[in-house]
């Protein structure tokens, strides 16, 4: 990903330390990688009490990371134990993307016997999260100021990781920019790689067209099954809702317009003309809502606006 802004379509159910990497004064990150890096940060400001935190207690919980070119790169030959990290031996799991720290702390309080690694780039974003974790007084998380494919692939051991999840990563909307996604073949690689035998990885987004290349993505991947196959396929499949009820249309991220006779005002025929011939999904695949994902007020607005999320859960075999 470059650093360029997010497009004016970029998703609102996503933090801003979901749109962007890497400070706006910095050289293009592309300039020194051939792939994209997790997501793109903003500004660094931080509040007032945001920045006492992040004074006190950033030493203790952000995993100072030896850096090569950029200040959200690994340099390479990194590597950490974990279990000096945290004193002690324990389930990991990865929150790549994590925004302001929710679904890690929750993670966390909901499973005091994991030890969560919260992966983002965006320091308010890491700010807030330590707030959280000073205030509920939580020993099990620690937060990597680092691009995603660098942690994983420099950061973490070879099957040491019992969960990785990317919840409502940037979608991308525009065909010239999907190159970005982080969610990827060369991703699904890395993923493979540290997962343990059994462990889980869990996707969200609210955007069909990105659900939809995800679910590919995982599909074609030898090392991974889908915990949930063909299950909400169908008439009760959101993905066959967005495409009869013609949501998302309006900023142009979904890619299967109507049927002609199901047009929307503001729909042109041109537009429909599009359309595949059968809207239904007939894979399914989608996972329930993954009860330890908080609902965030990003995630909330998503849901306001009228877009569904695409919940996905995928096995190491």
């Amino acid at each position: 990903m470059s650093s360029e802004p997010p497009s004016p379509d970029s998703a609102p159910g996503s933090t801003p330390a979901q749109h962007a990497h890497g400070h706006n004064h910095q050289p293009d990150p592309e300039l020194y990688r051939t792939e994209p890096v997790s997501f793109v940060r903003r500004g660094d400001r931080l509040t007032t009490r945001r920045q006492r935190t992040w004074d006190r207690a950033a030493g203790t919980y952000i995993v100072d990371v030896p850096r090569d070119r950029a200040t959200t790169s690994v340099a390479e030959g990194t590597r950490i134990d974990w279990a000096q990290v945290f004193g002690r031996s324990a389930p990991l799991v990865v929150d790549i993307g994590s925004g302001l720290g929710e679904s890690t702390v929750q993670g966390a309080v909901d499973h005091p016997d994991w030890d969560l690694i919260s992966v983002e780039v965006y320091t308010p974003g890491l700010a807030a999260m330590l707030v959280q974790v000073e205030d509920r007084e939580l020993g099990n998380v620690r937060g990597v100021q680092a691009n995603a494919p660098e942690v994983l692939d420099r950061l973490l051991p070879a099957g040491g990781v019992q969960e990785v999840w990317v919840f409502f990563p940037d979608p991308w909307h525009k065909t010239r920019h999907h190159k970005r996604r982080l969610v990827s073949p060369a991703f699904a690689d890395r993923v493979a790689r540290v997962l343990a035998p059994g462990g889980v990885l869990r996707l969200a987004t609210d955007w069909s067209s990105y659900a939809v290349h995800m679910r590919e993505v995982m599909q074609s991947h030898p090392a991974f099954e889908n915990v949930h196959p063909g299950r909400a396929a169908g008439a009760g499949s959101p993905l066959t809702r967005v495409r009869l009820e013609g949501r998302e249309l309006q900023v142009g991220a979904q890619p299967v317009a109507p049927r002609v006779g199901t047009l929307r005002a503001g729909v042109s025929e041109a537009t429909a003309g599009a359309s595949v011939q059968d809207p239904v999904d007939h894979d399914g695949g989608w996972a329930p809502r993954f009860e330890g994902r908080p609902l965030t007020s990003f995630e909330s607005k998503a849901l306001n606006a009228g877009r569904l999320v695409f919940d996905l859960t995928y096995r190491r075999r």
